[in-house]
C-alpha cells in the first residue's frame, strides 16, 4: 500500500490509467459520480474540490475483498487492462505524485475500487474540514465485468450513460486505420506499456434479468466483420473475417484476434448470463462495452457511420492524391508514365521524355539490336557537333562500339571517369560552349546556362559501355541532344527519322 500522497486536481477530475497517453472512449459516456469509464487502459476519478489539493493512496490486494469498506462517502469500480503491471493516478491538468506514479498491480485484468469521501468544493470547505481523499484498491481478475456504483453519494449526480457511443468508440479501437508514419522513417520501438507477452486469456461476462437476442450472423466493421456462428442452443463462436466487400481504398487486412472465441448463454432464475471465452486481455474491456450495447441495442451498430465516413474521406483523399501524382507523372514524363520496367531503368529516359517524350516511347519500341545501332547513332552524332570525331583515341572507341568490340578499359571502369579527365586534358580537343536548356517545372520558367559542348557530349558515347542496350540508347540520345545546344530540335528529328 502506498502512502497518503497530495495530489493536485483541476476541474474536479483526475485520470486513472495503466498504459500512458491510452485513447479510450472518452469522458462523459459512462459512469456514475465519481468514475467515468474511459477505455481499457484508463477512468477518470471525480473530486468534490475544482482545482486543488486532494489525499490519494493505493492499495493492492492478494484478492478480491470480501466486505465493503465502511467510513466513505462513495464507492465505485471498473475493470482496467494492464499489460506492463504498472498503475498511475494523475491530475487532470498532469499533477503527479511520486508515490501514484506506476506503482506496481498485478498483470493482466484488473479490478480497481474507488473509494471517497470528504468531496467538498472549495467555496464550501473551512479550514476545519478534513482533506478530501481517495482510496484505490486493486485486484487480479481473469473475467472483465461492468463497472459499477458500490456505494452512491445520495446527493450525487445522475449521469445519463450512452452505451450505444461506448460501443462506437470500444469496436473503432479494435479496427484502428494503419499509422501514416512514413516508411522511411525507422518504426517506433514498442510501448513497455504495451507488453502483453505471456498473458493468458481471459472471459467477458454480462448478465440480464430477462431474456436477449443475440446478434447470430455477421457484425459489419467496414472492412472486417465478425462472424457469430450458432453451436448449439447456448453456444456460440465469434471470429474475425475480411469482409467480402470492403469500404476503405486500402482495405484493412490485419484481424483483431486470428483466434476463433466462444460466447456462452446460460438462463437460470435470476435471469441470463453471457460469458465471451478465450478473448485477448487487450480487448476485454472493448468487448464488454460492445456486449452491453448488442444485448439492448436491438441490433444496430453505431461504428458504422462513424467508419463510412473515414472511408469516405480516405476515399476522397486517395483519389486527390492520384490526381496530384498523375499531374507530377505527367509533367515528369511528358505525358502518361511510361511502363514500370522504363521507369525503373537506371537510365536517362526521365530527362529524354521531358524533352522529346514520343522519341522515349519510339527507343524503347525498337528490336534489341536496333538500340544498339541508335545508340552508335546518337554518339557519332554528339561527337560530330562537338568537334570530337576525329579525334584519334576517341574515333577509335567509337569505332570499336560500332563494331561491336569492347570499350577501351577507360571508357568502362568506374564510370568512365579515366576517358572524361583524358578529354579535359588533351590539347586537340576543341573547347566551345553550348547553351544548356532545363525544362520549366511547376516551380518556375526554364533554366538557361552554359557548359562546355565536349563536355555535354562525350557521354554519349561512354553511354555504349552499358550492357543493356536499351539504357545505352537512351542516354547517348539524350546526351547527344544536349551536345547539340540551341539547335536540339532539330537533331531531335532526326532522331525521330533515323531510328524509324
Amino acid at each position: 500500500m502506498t502512502d497518503w500522497a497530495r495530489l493536485f486536481v483541476s476541474y474536479c477530475q483526475y485520470d486513472v490509467f495503466t498504459v500512458p497517453g491510452a485513447s479510450g472512449v472518452g469522458i462523459y459516456v459512462l459512469g456514475d459520480d465519481l468514475v467515468h469509464v474511459g477505455g481499457p487502459h484508463q477512468f477518470t476519478g471525480f473530486c468534490g474540490i475544482h482545482t486543488g489539493w486532494i489525499e490519494a493512496r493505493v492499495r493492492v490486494l492478494p484478492a478480491p475483498p470480501t466486505v465493503i469498506d465502511t467510513g466513505w462517502d462513495v464507492i465505485s469500480e471498473a475493470t482496467l487492462w494492464s499489460p506492463s503491471g504498472r498503475l498511475s493516478v494523475v491530475g487532470l491538468m498532469g499533477g503527479g505524485a511520486e508515490a501514484l506514479t506506476d506503482v506496481a498491480v498485478p498483470r493482466g485484468l484488473i479490478r480497481v475500487r474507488v473509494h471517497a469521501r470528504d468531496r467538498l468544493h472549495e467555496t464550501v470547505r473551512t479550514d476545519g474540514d478534513p482533506p478530501e481523499r481517495h482510496e484505490l484498491h486493486v485486484w487480479a481478475v481473469s473475467e472483465e465485468t461492468p463497472w459499477r456504483t458500490v456505494l452512491a453519494d445520495p446527493g450525487g449526480r445522475a449521469w445519463e450513460q450512452k452505451p450505444a457511443k461506448a460501443a462506437e468508440q470500444a469496436m473503432l479501437s479494435l479496427v484502428p486505420r494503419p499509422s501514416n508514419r512514413p516508411a522511411v522513417l525507422r518504426p517506433l520501438p514498442p510501448d513497455p506499456y504495451e507488453d502483453d507477452a505471456g498473458l493468458a486469456r481471459v472471459a467477458v461476462v454480462r448478465h440480464r434479468p430477462a431474456p436477449v437476442e443475440v446478434p447470430v450472423g455477421v457484425l459489419p466493421v467496414g472492412d472486417l466483420e465478425v462472424r457469430l456462428e450458432r453451436v448449439d442452443g447456448e453456444t456460440l463462436t465469434w471470429s474475425w473475417t475480411t469482409a467480402d466487400a470492403p469500404i476503405f481504398p486500402e482495405p484493412l487486412t490485419a484481424l483483431p484476434d486470428d483466434e476463433p472465441s466462444t460466447v456462452r448463454l446460460t438462463s437460470g432464475p435470476d435471469g441470463v448470463t453471457l460469458r465471451h471465452e478465450g478473448v485477448r486481455g487487450r480487448h476485454a474491456v472493448a468487448l464488454g462495452l460492445i456486449w452491453d450495447h448488442l444485448l439492448d441495442g436491438a441490433g444496430s451498430y453505431p461504428w458504422l457511420e462513424t467508419l463510412r465516413g473515414q472511408a469516405a474521406e480516405a476515399t476522397a483523399q486517395a483519389e486527390k492524391t492520384r490526381r496530384l501524382k498523375a499531374a507530377h507523372d505527367a509533367e515528369r514524363w511528358g505525358g502518361p508514365p511510361p511502363p514500370e520496367r522504363l521507369r525503373r531503368l537506371p537510365s536517362q529516359a526521365q530527362s529524354l521524355a521531358r524533352m522529346d517524350r514520343p522519341l522515349l516511347d519510339r527507343i524503347d519500341a525498337l528490336p534489341v539490336a536496333r538500340r544498339r545501332e541508335a545508340a552508335c547513332w546518337a554518339a557519332r552524332r554528339a561527337m560530330r557537333v562537338a568537334g570530337l570525331e576525329q579525334i584519334g583515341w576517341i574515333a577509335d572507341a567509337l569505332a570499336a562500339a560500332e563494331a561491336a568490340r569492347p570499350l577501351p578499359r577507360s571508357f568502362t571502369e568506374q564510370g568512365g571517369a579515366a576517358a572524361f579527365r583524358r578529354l579535359l586534358a588533351d590539347p586537340e580537343v576543341p573547347h566551345s560552349t553550348v547553351t544548356l536548356r532545363r525544362e520549366p517545372t511547376r516551380l518556375g520558367a526554364p533554366h538557361v546556362t552554359e557548359m562546355l559542348q565536349q563536355a555535354a557530349a562525350f557521354p554519349a558515347l561512354l553511354a555504349l559501355a552499358n550492357d543493356d542496350p536499351l539504357v545505352a540508347a537512351i542516354d547517348a540520345v539524350h546526351h547527344a541532344a544536349l551536345a547539340h545546344g540551341d539547335d536540339r530540335d532539330r537533331f531531335l528529328a532526326d532522331a525521330h527519322t533515323a531510328l524509324r
